[in-house]
């Protein structure tokens, strides 16, 4: 049964028990006060008999029409009725009120069966020393008025009672209908595809009525679905990312597979060929296996950085950041004549950081040897060390053409080259800014772009505590 039915039903029988408690007392208390006004009419009239019964001995004034009187004279437990009297056939009730009215020294009053007659209330006083007046009403009044007032009751109440189920039902059905629409919300969900990497769901809960307690259950239900699309869209990203680079890391390492596989071909026919171009087929194997070797080594030190290991791959020791940006200046000026190169320390002390010094070694080389490989000979490179606060900054600043503004976003992605119609040889495998950029992390800090035209700037910055 649904929740609105349940409730309707639930009211109904608690309704039903309500009007059963009401019904009940109501009708006692009709009955004890019809009964009480009978006693009270009863009372007045023998007030009058009683007299009427010392004067003449017997009661000459008739009373109402079904109601009887008489008066009985009692000795001992013997009873003797006076007559002439108006009474039934059966005199049994009335006689044995006189003898114990006569044993009494109060009024009595009772009800009583009379054969042939009905019920009646019965009510003795004592006219003087051994003689009782009795007097009997019908009481047949009574209960048909209370019979009435029952009818009544039944039919009011089961009116009352269809009535508070019928439009309480209703009120229900229109207080539930928020909770029916997230039901339906939440079905549609769960027909919803959510293999299919889908930007979002397209379903939410809607509406203002139910009340603050169903306000909240909707908002809550509504930001679980906003979680819901934020993971669907994380995973749709993460599993295109992961095509992509599986894609990718195919493509580079089939390259220098098939050279390797060409160059083996090519050395296991040279046996008759000259010393010297069997060692050049050697040395082509040796190149690809050492360049396979370099890719390899990337991938592997960037599924290391992924993993949510306990500690990061680093050796982390007490660095002078300017000492290592030198060194990976002089290097750059030793290997890259072409591309003049500046250093600029704009900190007011040696800049001494936690850190492993091979990995931000490698982090610099690969940013110098981004900007002479993506320039053209003779442009200006600059190196910048500086420190903010409790963050230091190195910037490496090229007046290369610059980065077009579709790359920008997708510059630090695996496998991503600017150029694509760069040679591998010259251009790298797209590993290298993914690379730097995951070890910069790693020590807690960040790297960032920054490019326009004429000029390209990245930007590495590094906590001063370090990486304990």
């Amino acid at each position: 049964m649904r929740l609105g039915t349940r409730l309707a039903l639930g009211l109904g029988v608690l309704s039903l028990a309500v009007f059963a408690v009401v019904g009940t007392a109501l009708t006692a208390y009709m009955r004890d006060y019809l009964e009480r006004q009978l006693g009270d009419q009863l009372k007045l009239i023998q007030t009058v008999q009683a007299k009427d019964a010392a004067a003449h001995g017997t009661v000459r004034r008739k009373p109402y029409y079904g109601w009887y009187t008489a008066v009985y004279d009692v000795t001992g437990d013997a009873v003797r009725l006076r007559r002439p009297a108006d009474v039934p056939a059966d005199t049994g009730p009335l006689a044995d009120l006189a003898r114990a009215m006569a044993h009494s020294d109060t009024e009595l009053m009772r009800t009583a069966r009379i054969d042939g007659e009905g019920t009646y209330r019965l009510r003795g006083c004592e006219v003087e020393p051994g003689v009782v007046l009795v007097s009997a009403a019908p009481v047949e009044d009574v209960e048909k008025t209370v019979e009435r007032l029952v009818t009544v009751q039944v039919v009011v109440f089961a009116l009352a009672l269809a009535a508070l189920v019928v439009f309480g039902r209703r009120m229900l059905r229109r207080g539930l209908k928020p909770l029916s629409d997230m039901a339906h919300t939440a079905h549609g969900i769960a027909s919803h595809d959510l293999t299919e990497s889908a930007a979002r769901l397209p379903l939410r809960a809607d509406g203002r009525d139910g009340g603050r307690e169903v306000a909240e259950l909707r908002t809550a239900f509504n930001t679980m679905l906003e979680h819901i699309d934020d993971s669907l869209a994380v995973r749709a990203e993460a599993e295109q990312r992961l095509r992509r680079f599986v894609a990718d890391a195919s493509h580079e390492l089939r390259t220098p597979l098939m050279s390797v596989r060409g160059y083996a071909d090519l050395f296991q026919y040279a046996a008759a060929n000259e010393p010297a171009e069997r060692e050049r087929h050697l040395a082509r194997l040796r190149a690809e296996a050492a360049r396979m070797g370099v890719l390899l080594d990337d991938l592997l030190l960037l599924a290391r950085l992924d993993a949510a290991e306990a500690e990061a791959p680093l050796r982390t020791a007490d660095t002078d950041l300017t000492e290592l940006v030198q060194q990976a200046a002089d290097a750059f000026r030793a290997a890259r004549p072409t591309h003049p190169l500046t250093v600029t320390a704009r900190a007011p002390g040696p800049p001494v950081l936690r850190l492993d010094p091979q990995r931000v070694r490698q982090v610099l080389d690969n940013l110098l040897a981004n900007a002479a490989v993506h320039t053209p000979a003779g442009t200006p490179v600059s190196v910048e060390v500086s420190v903010s606060g409790d963050t230091a900054l190195v910037r490496v600043t090229d007046a290369g053409p610059g980065i077009p503004a579709e790359d920008r976003e997708r510059v630090f992605d695996r496998f991503h080259r600017v150029d694509k119609a760069r040679s591998r040889d010259r251009g790298g495998s797209g590993l290298g800014l993914s690379v730097a950029r995951s070890l910069v992390r790693a020590h807690g800090g960040d790297i960032t772009l920054t490019a326009g035209p004429g000029a390209t700037v990245f930007t590495v910055r590094l906590p001063l505590r370090g990486v304990c």
